[in-house]
């Protein structure tokens, strides 16, 4: 092979993938241009995941506020569904990493997206805001369209078991401060809570703001697509996983399903019956 086609063949290959992401070659490993000696010690986790997903580092502000949001979602209990499957997996026999897989599998539209969905619902107030709209109309039109693609359960607000979601208060005060001290625009937490009053006034009562309502403002201030708000809290709540998944392994136990076997589920199929005669053997 000449030198020509050796050159072409090899450029050929090495762009069969291209990214940005990293540079590797023997010795050297360089994340979005940063060496890893540099980032070793000097960078947290929260940073480096801005940095791989974004191509930068961080201000100091903006990196602990994703930080509030990442760890603030690890964990709800075996209740969670993603739990639940992480800890059954576990009493199967299967590692570590194969329960890990199982839950956030789950991570689907209904369990995992509901911060996407929220960050996504902000972004529509908040175009239609720059289009001219009034915000209390811009968030009632919003949220109109919303329930007509979606159904009448409003991602980020209300919750199954905490009649008010504790983690959301928290997580606002800290997009307050950070507004206050110019880090982020407060805006998303502004339309978050206008869309909080508005359902008020819709339901006739308090849907208060929840964990994916309150991340969705943090992940939207900052500057995330709303697809990558399902992402990291797949990074978040793995965390969790992972938790419950090595508990159960040291606490052992085999095949546990979802409820205990004590307790069978309702059954509402056919009554007894006997096979037809012409499905008997002779």
């Amino acid at each position: 092979m000449n030198t020509s086609a050796s050159s072409d063949v090899e450029n050929a290959s090495s762009a069969w993938w291209r990214t940005g992401v990293i540079d590797m070659s023997p010795g050297v490993i360089r994340y979005r241009g940063y060496a890893i000696q540099d980032l070793i010690g000097n960078v947290g986790f929260a940073q480096m995941i801005w940095l791989m997903l974004r191509g930068d580092l961080p201000t100091p502000g903006q990196g602990a506020l994703l930080e509030a949001a990442l760890m603030s979602a690890v964990d709800h209990g075996p209740q969670a569904p993603s739990i639940a499957i992480a800890r059954m997996a576990a009493t199967c026999g299967v590692g570590l990493n194969n329960a890990m897989a199982s839950a956030v599998n789950v991570l689907g539209d209904v369990h995992g997206g509901a911060g996407e969905q929220a960050v996504a619902l902000y972004h529509d107030a908040a175009a239609r805001m720059d289009a001219g709209m009034s915000s209390e109309d811009a968030v009632r039109a919003a949220l109109q369209e919303y329930v007509e693609l979606n159904g009448k359960f409003v991602s980020g607000f209300g919750h199954r078991f905490h009649p008010r979601d504790p983690r959301s208060p928290r997580l606002l005060q800290l997009v307050d401060e950070a507004a206050a001290r110019g880090e982020v625009s407060g805006r998303y937490a502004q339309i978050a809570r206008a869309v909080e009053a508005e359902l008020a006034v819709q339901k006739g009562r308090p849907i208060p703001m929840n964990i994916d309502g309150a991340t969705a403002v943090i992940y939207a201030e900052l500057g995330f697509p709303a697809p990558l708000a399902r992402g990291l809290f797949c990074l978040s709540r793995s965390v969790g996983i992972l938790a419950h998944a090595w508990e159960q392994t040291q606490q052992g136990g085999r095949n546990k399903g979802p409820i205990p076997r004590q307790y069978l589920p309702q059954y509402d199929g056919e009554a007894p019956r006997d096979l037809p005669a012409w499905a008997k053997k002779a």
